[in-house]
């Protein structure tokens, strides 16, 4: 059974502009939020995920991002620190949350930005850290400390993929789906040369967020507005689930946003 941390979107909404995508101008619909929000929670319900819930607190529209909140690997938990002042606030709640759950806590210097899951993520036994908006690289080099493993960084060079996990999505079979314009040219080749069977995204897919899928084994589910990443998947035995995301896209975010993996007891 897979168990993931969600945050309902009691208080979600765009209260600042921190990234391209957000506009205050062009707020989320509450009531049409929850609805997306809802359906996300109960596809990963049906597909066996234990879900584990984060009391959404008012004046942190963006705690419902939960897979900005650190990265969890066995019973230790690191937490982010955000880059932005707007976010710095969620930090005490994914702290308590954790801590609460009988996880070890480790805390990076505070001058080291990092932001959790939505900047780390492993293929295979490769940490692949994604760097320039949000995270710095130096984090990256404290992670490989912690973990003991081989943390790979790579640059990130289009504003609207400002985290990784907006252009990067691991697969179980060793290969990811990628959309290989939002990185550099070593970015590019390193992932090249490290992920066997890349999927690449078409940048109108990527723009619907396609990389921002979760994985589960052969399951994966993504923001709905991508038949041609949906047709490729297909082709490599996967089964996909495409929901209504456009409320949380207008904040830079999407399906795995919405997530954090936390490992089951």
């Amino acid at each position: 059974m897979r168990r993931l941390l969600l945050c309902p979107p009691d208080y979600y909404g765009i209260e600042y502009e921190i990234n391209p995508w957000m506009r205050q101008t062009q707020n989320a619909e509450p009531e049409l939020a929850r609805a997306q929000w809802k359906s996300l929670h109960d596809t990963l319900q049906l597909l066996g995920c234990q879900i584990d819930l984060l009391v959404p607190q008012p004046g942190l529209p963006d705690l419902v991002f939960t897979a900005n909140a650190g990265l969890v690997i066995g019973r230790r938990f690191i937490l982010s620190n955000f880059r932005h002042k707007e976010r710095r606030g969620e930090e005490v709640h994914f702290e308590r949350w954790f801590a609460e759950h009988d996880f070890e806590v480790v805390k990076l210097h505070s001058k080291l930005m990092f932001e959790g899951e939505g900047d780390a993520l492993f293929c295979g036994d490769v940490l692949f850290c994604g760097y320039k908006y949000r995270s710095d690289i130096r984090s990256h080099h404290r992670l490989a400390e912690i973990l003991g493993c081989l943390a790979v960084s790579v640059e990130l060079v289009d504003e609207r993929f400002y985290h990784l996990d907006t252009c990067f999505c691991p697969l179980p079979d060793g290969g990811a789906i990628w959309f290989s314009s939002a990185f550099d040219d070593y970015g590019q080749r390193v992932i090249r040369g490290r992920c066997a069977g890349l999927i690449e995204t078409a940048p109108e897919e990527a723009a619907q967020f396609a990389c921002n899928a979760v994985v589960l084994d052969r399951e994966v589910v993504l923001p709905a507005g991508c038949p041609k990443l949906c047709g490729a998947l297909a082709e490599r035995g996967y089964r996909t689930h495409e929901l209504a995301m456009g409320e949380f896209i207008k904040a830079g975010g999407a399906c795995k946003c919405l997530t954090l993996f936390v490992p089951a007891r």
